[in-house]
């Protein structure tokens, strides 16, 4: 059987050519521009996406927290290596918020008995302080120090902060289905500050669960599309909260396990939160940059519920 193909009219001809140059001239002129590989939007459904519905979405999680006003937690870094032993890393969780975000003072305990201690500011101007013993008072991280792993794991300050939720330059993607449930899925684009600190990171794919409005998955996107990193939600844990003012028993769901992936290396850790107390108030001073050297207690015991593994 012999196939014959026809030579195309002279104006679709043209029209490809022309097609053609400009998507060239559009590539030539991003590289020209220095702005290198971006991801397009991979739309889910038939036809483009309600943006307006996506920004409405976004808005409102950006002022989500806990109903139950601060928290505390405690957690594993469990951390699980291709190759190699595995080893835990404990670690302690202070949460509120202020009037620029969500505030999160964390403690990290390594191997040999020392400590990290990290003051998270999200929203907008986000800022991350650092100290640890024997430093020169409190550090601010630059933008390059906060994709640098803590205590060797796969976990970053950036992705304790995750500031890509703030970004202005996204898109709302559509609804997906993940792990069975469906989520609203956004593709955000970094900032030049963020580029430049960090040229291997070219966009950030979210998606939020559609009924608990919870981040279940962020995959760092790298040159070419290709994932970096991914960082999955593996099991929300409901708490009941009977000490609220309210004075009526109220049902909190919390993260419990996480994921981060190293995409490269093949390499994870899990975040596993061990305990948890909501309910709280913490004076304002305790989120003071200068603070962070100051030691905390933990709440009473009584107040904290215990998770098993």
């Amino acid at each position: 059987m012999r196939f014959s193909v026809k030579s195309p009219p002279a104006a679709t001809t043209w029209r490809a050519f022309f097609v053609l140059a400009a998507a060239l001239a559009a590539v030539l002129d991003g590289r020209a521009q220095g702005k290198g590989y971006r991801p397009a939007p991979e739309y889910l459904q038939l036809g483009k996406p309600d943006q307006e519905e996506g920004r409405t979405i976004i808005a409102a999680f950006r002022q989500m927290g806990l109903a139950a006003g601060d928290f505390y937690l405690e957690f594993d870094l469990r951390v699980l290596p291709r190759r190699g032993p595995e080893r835990v890393q404990h670690g302690l969780m202070w949460g509120s918020r202020n009037d620029q975000g969500a505030l999160t003072r964390v403690v990290l305990k390594d191997d040999a008995g020392g400590e990290r201690r990290l003051l998270v500011q999200n929203g907008p101007q986000p800022t991350i302080w650092s100290w640890q013993p024997g430093a020169t008072g409190t550090q601010r991280l630059g933008l390059a120090e906060q994709f640098v792993p803590l205590a060797q794991t796969d976990l970053t300050p950036f992705d304790l902060q995750m500031p890509f939720l703030f970004w202005n330059d996204f898109t709302f993607e559509g609804v997906a289905r993940l792990r069975g449930r469906p989520a609203h899925r956004f593709l955000f684009l970094p900032p030049p500050e963020v580029v430049a600190a960090n040229p291997a990171l070219t966009g950030v794919r979210v998606s939020l669960d559609t009924q608990f409005h919870a981040l279940v998955e962020t995959e760092l996107i790298g040159e070419g599309g290709h994932p970096l990193k991914t960082v999955s939600l593996l099991e929300l844990k409901k708490i009941q909260e009977q000490w609220i003012e309210l004075q009526k028993a109220q049902d909190q769901w919390i993260p419990k396990t996480i994921d981060f992936r190293d995409e490269a290396t093949r390499n994870k850790t899990r975040f596993t939160v061990t305990g948890a107390a909501l309910g709280l108030t913490f004076a304002p001073a305790l989120f003071e940059p200068a603070a962070l050297a100051d030691d905390v207690q933990p709440p009473a015991a009584e107040r904290i519920v215990r998770f098993g593994q």
